[in-house]
């Protein structure tokens, strides 16, 4: 007798509704799962055979045969095996096979029955509510991810003896209506600007990255501070709203990071990798690709410490990702798209051993081992970072002062303000900060009056500055104005943003 089910397959960082085909004839006992299913998957065999075996039902006798339609998608991971002993239980008339037909159902069955958590239900939430399905059978634990998609209804259940109570309609004590009810989280456990002393260009200019959504990297010598004002930028960035939650957590959903007992990703990302990082781990790869670094940094923060330390291989392939938010990975298997709108956050020592510029230091380092050194970072790469920021060491009497520093709280209030502004600037268009503002609008958003036009045209006709680079400086001096609560951009705005893009070249020279 034929069934049918319904579930969902990953690929890339989206879902597709799966039709899970199950048929039984008579003959020698045998089960095969065909329709290109991965290693795991082919195990599931046993484990669908002794959960429902241990769940009170009785394994269809004869020949059994599972095909997971279309066949031409490779299919991956053990959330198949609910809907597999599903279908097999409506083959053998245990359940009626017209009752599934309203699920999508996902789920890992262990051999009692029981049920375990699987990755990237998110995203078959809004993948079955895409094709047109109003209910979802999930594992309970993940309940509340799934429950983020408004629009269909989530029946979380623990084992498989209730998944089949659901379908056949006695399952009301689990059913969930799914809604968004995310309040956002303010970052804790950071850090504060309060803690770091001195440093006001650093901490002025990682304001500004915060309010603009801008790139930055902090060149300086060991000990100075960098690392420290990295780490705090969580403190000051604004709070996700209800739709970059979503977006964060599908991404850490499919790359399996939600841990065992799955939540909403309600603050905004700090990945810092390693800088022996390889290129499939910070961009996102595989034979069928998963998630990198630049991907789970959405809407936050991507920081690379030791910037020139990373091979200029893995350097090279952020140049995509940081101009359009966006990484596209082409596999023999498909090609697939990653979102990648994140703050780089770089920094790195002005030469091999860290000292070079600083007065009563010893720096080791010849010209061409720096040359060498900083020949890592590419011309195009540099050009994409919005803000080069030379930090200095902290004197004795900055260290030991006593006054009130400029408190995360506070710098965070002037990014909100900031940010509202440019919320109420783009409204629905494309660009939510002033770094996302497409080549073609910065003459539209960033309009300079005629004391700062004369002053980029000044520093274009030097030679220091590419057309990227004039865009880009325009897109920071908006954010200046911004903080400022200026609705046009003034010289001194434009002044403040060519200070930025110079202090690093001076300080690594």
């Amino acid at each position: 007798m034929l069934a049918l089910a319904f579930s969902a397959s990953i690929a890339g960082i989206d879902a597709h509704v799966v039709r899970v085909e199950t048929d039984s004839a008579a003959g020698v006992p045998h089960f095969a799962i065909v329709g290109l299913p991965d290693r795991a998957l082919n195990e599931s065999r046993e484990r669908v055979r002794s959960a429902i075996v241990n769940s009170g039902f009785g394994f269809p006798p004869g020949r059994l045969l599972v095909n997971l339609a279309p066949a031409d998608m490779r299919k991956e991971g053990v959330g198949f095996d609910l809907p597999i002993a599903l279908a097999l239980l409506a083959t053998d008339e245990q359940i009626p096979p017209s009752a599934l037909r309203p699920f999508v159902v996902c789920g890992e069955l262990a051999l009692d029955g029981s049920l375990r958590a699987v990755a990237g239900v998110l995203a078959m939430a809004l993948a079955a509510r895409s094709a047109g399905f109003a209910q979802i059978v999930v594992p309970e634990a993940n309940r509340a991810e799934a429950a983020l998609v408004d629009g269909i209804d989530v029946y979380a259940v623990p084992t498989l003896a209730e998944a089949a109570a659901v379908v056949l309609g006695r399952g009301a004590t689990f059913r969930r209506r799914g809604t968004t009810v995310l309040e956002p989280a303010a970052p804790h456990g950071v850090g504060d600007f309060a803690d770091v002393r001195g440093q006001t260009l650093a901490k002025r200019a990682l304001e500004i990255a915060a309010a603009g959504g801008h790139n930055v990297v902090l060149v300086g010598p060991p000990g100075c501070g960098k690392t420290m004002l990295a780490r705090r930028v969580p403190s000051i960035l604004p709070a996700m709203t209800i739709a970059e939650a979503l977006d964060v957590t599908k991404v850490y959903s499919i790359a399996g990071l939600l841990g065992s007992s799955p939540r909403v990703v309600d603050v905004r990302p700090f990945r810092a990798p390693h800088h022996t990082a390889s290129r499939v781990s910070l961009v996102g790869g595989g034979t069928q690709p998963r998630p990198g670094e630049i991907s789970l940094a959405q809407h936050g923060v991507l920081y690379l410490d030791e910037l020139a330390e990373f091979s200029r291989a893995t350097l090279e392939v952020l140049r995509q990702p940081l101009e359009e938010g966006t990484v596209t990975i082409a596999r023999a298997a498909g090609t697939h798209t990653f979102p990648a709108r994140f703050t780089l956050i770089a920094s790195m020592n002005p030469c091999p051993c860290g000292f070079r510029g600083i007065r009563g230091s010893d720096c080791r380092c010849d010209d061409a081992v720096v040359q060498r050194y900083l020949g890592k970072l590419s011309g195009p790469l540099l050009d994409r970072i919005d803000l080069h920021v030379a930090v200095s060491r902290v004197s004795f009497e900055e260290l030991v002062q006593r006054g009130p520093a400029d408190s995360s709280a506070n710098i965070r209030a002037r990014v909100e303000a900031a940010r509202t502004v440019q919320k109420h600037r783009f409204g629905e268009g494309s660009a939510v900060t002033n770094a996302a503002i497409a080549a073609a609008d910065v003459r539209r958003f960033c309009e300079l009056d005629a004391d700062a036009l004369a002053l980029l045209e000044s520093a274009v006709a030097r030679g220091t500055l590419s057309a990227r680079a004039f865009d880009r400086i325009a897109r920071v001096a908006r954010t200046i104005a911004d903080l400022a609560g200026n609705p046009r951009i003034a010289r001194a705005h434009v002044a403040e943003a060519l200070v930025y893009r110079a202090g690093a070249t001076r300080a690594a020279a």
